[in-house]
């Protein structure tokens, strides 16, 4: 029924009213950002997710980090990472990929602690990510999977403005020209470690900062 409803905040509403008290309720509780609001006037979380792989139904979340932008800049003291005890054993790739090893999988936290921590830093901000649709497949398969209802969040994905910002200057590029850290190269951002939730962040918070038309551009203009 909540997609028959028009708007997003009605929807929110609705699910809001529907949901017992339970961390996705009290995320729902706060506004979403307003579309015509400045980005200057916003706070956006960036963030990163790592996983055992690209399919939200089958592999699982091994590590979390976020960084808030907010008056056009990243305070470094809102860093935030969480390792997550995937309840399995890793893959040779995965170690390789991520450098996390099953021993501290096995001492990360419980995603029921992690989840709730990061709704609670979502609530009223702009969710940040590069390839947003990874981050947002993952994190809606948990809300519907363990609160029966979706996330409902207002997206920018630092690949699709980079998409946009060379259709715009009809300049040709190809899919591995999209990635994170060759667009940070191309724009002379430094280079942080790959596939480390919390650098990969940071990595998605500075381009979003150095893609951003002008200050005083409006949310809508580089939303999802």
């Amino acid at each position: 029924m909540w997609t028959r409803l028009p708007g997003a905040d009605l929807r929110r509403r609705w699910l809001r009213r529907r949901l017992p008290p339970n961390p996705l309720q009290a995320y729902l509780a706060a506004p979403l950002p307003a579309r015509r609001a400045r980005c200057r006037e916003l706070e956006f979380l960036a963030l990163d997710i790592e996983t055992s792989g690209l399919d939200p139904a089958r592999d699982r979340i091994l590590s979390l980090g976020t960084v808030v932008v907010r008056d056009l800049a990243v305070p470094l003291d809102s860093a935030w990472y969480r390792l997550v005890r995937p309840g399995r054993p890793l893959s040779g790739d995965n170690v390789r990929i991520h450098h996390i090893t099953d021993d501290q999988a096995a001492a990360g936290l419980p995603l029921s602690t992690v989840l709730p921590e990061l709704l609670e830093q979502l609530a009223g901000r702009v969710l940040l990510a590069h390839h947003a649709a990874l981050e947002l497949g993952f994190l809606n398969r948990l809300c519907r999977d363990w609160y029966d209802a979706p996330l409902l969040t207002r997206a920018v994905d630092t690949q699709l403005l980079a998409r946009r910002r060379l259709q715009r200057r009809g300049q040709a590029f190809r899919g591995r020209d999209l990635r994170l850290y060759n667009l940070r190269a191309e724009l002379g951002l430094p280079r942080y470690r790959a596939h480390h939730a919390l650098s990969d962040a940071l990595a998605t918070a500075e381009l979003f900062l150095a893609l951003l038309p002008d200050a005083d551009c409006r949310l809508r203009e580089v939303l999802c």
